[in-house]
């Protein structure tokens, strides 16, 4: 039995509990949430700063860990994608290495739940053997090539059989984007996911997926037809493609939105109309890396939005750390309180997930991690990000 103790614990399903004692079991369980005084101090570990639970990263792609460095910043999104095919051709080996790496820093950086997007199986050997829980979503597209289509549904078939569903982990099929997904392809995916999954999809990244669905113009034309997939068969509808993505997914589903830089007001106000069941991952860091664009936070607030929070992968990124993520989003919107972001980053995510049965809060039962947020304090419960440290506890 351990007995925890800090200047507060967030515990999440409740009000920060100052100089509270957090008391769990061998195996993380949460037995009880106390009060300093109501213990002999001997007994207790003490903290500078928060304990909050264990952090839940949204979105990965741990695939790419070997390409850390590799991608330049700032080049937009369609560079980016495109980059990313070029160095997708490494010795295993190198690429094997990277992703064990990976999964071993995000357990350090206070992560106990990765959505984690896979287009191969390079991933699922790590994962079966992680302190992590992860959620693989294997990633489907077929560049809306009607003839693409069954290979693609054989090859990705192949990836989900290898991901493992064991040891608490989940999986199911996801679309990539609007952009890159046909008709048929989504059918697929609706089909084949058992219930109650969660499926996500990238979503208004750039301008120009925008601008394809509204328009038929922007630069995915030139992109897709660089690969030899001219569009000529694409009809613009007139809309934003998230409303075509709605068109085509289950709202019965839990539905996770990523990256989400153009969404607007009235797009967030029409999902959430669509489903009660939508999530919103953002992912701070590799907005900035991409296209220097950060997602209007006020919009998302306002509409009581379920925000969680993700880190993308190491070819969009320096680090696999939701704590800076935090940090990321708190410097340029200083405006957020930071107990609203530990909430995005724990229960939101874990919600999102679907692992809100034992990670997220510190809901008595629960097994959710704990981590130390050493930090100074703004009057009282509110956490100053700036020089705060981490340290995983349980």
């Amino acid at each position: 039995m351990r007995k925890i103790s800090a200047d507060y614990i967030y515990a999440i399903d409740r009000p920060p509990i100052k100089e509270g004692v957090l008391i769990v079991n061998e195996e993380g369980k949460v037995i009880d949430i106390t009060n300093r005084n109501d213990h002999d101090l001997a007994e207790l570990e003490i903290y500078r700063g928060v304990i909050i639970p264990g952090m839940v990263n949204t979105h990965c792609h741990m695939e790419l860990s070997h390409m850390l460095g590799k991608i330049p910043t700032g080049t937009g999104l369609i560079p980016f994608i495109s980059q990313v095919v070029k160095f997708r051709d490494f010795p295993q080996e190198e690429i094997d290495n990277a992703i064990a790496a990976a999964d071993k820093y995000m357990y350090e950086q206070g992560i106990v739940a990765v959505g984690d997007i896979s287009n191969k199986a390079d991933t699922a050997k790590v994962k079966s053997m992680s302190k992590i829980q992860y959620y693989t979503f294997v990633e489907m597209f077929d560049f809306i090539q009607d003839s693409m289509r069954d290979a693609m549904i054989k090859q990705y078939s192949e990836v989900y059989n290898l991901q493992s569903d064991q040891n608490g982990n989940k999986k199911s099929f996801v679309p990539h984007a609007p952009y890159t997904v046909s008709d048929g392809l989504y059918q697929f995916i609706k089909e084949n996911n058992v219930p109650n999954s969660t499926v996500s999809i990238h979503n208004q990244e750039t301008k120009h997926e925008d601008d394809l669905f509204n328009f038929k113009t922007g630069d995915f034309i030139e992109f897709y037809e660089g690969f030899g997939f001219p569009l000529n068969d694409f009809k613009a509808t007139g809309k934003n493609s998230i409303y075509h993505a709605m068109s085509q997914m289950d709202p019965d589903q839990r539905t996770l939105f990523v990256h989400n830089t153009r969404t607007t007001a009235e797009d967030i106000a029409a999902a959430q109309q669509w489903s009660d069941r939508v999530y919103w991952a953002t992912c701070a860091n590799a907005n900035l890396y991409i296209e220097n664009a950060l997602p209007n936070y006020k919009a998302f607030i306002d509409a009581q939005a379920n925000m969680t929070i993700g880190t993308d992968s190491l070819s969009s990124n320096w680090q696999l750390s939701v704590f800076e993520e935090m940090k990321t989003i708190k410097k340029y919107n200083s405006y957020i309180p930071t107990s609203t972001l530990i909430e995005w980053a724990t229960y939101n995510g874990a919600m999102a997930l679907g692992f809100d049965d034992t990670l997220g809060s510190f809901t008595i039962g629960k097994t959710p991690g704990a981590v130390l947020i050493d930090c100074e304090l703004d009057g009282d419960e509110e956490v100053i990000l700036t020089n705060a440290e981490l340290k995983r506890l349980v």
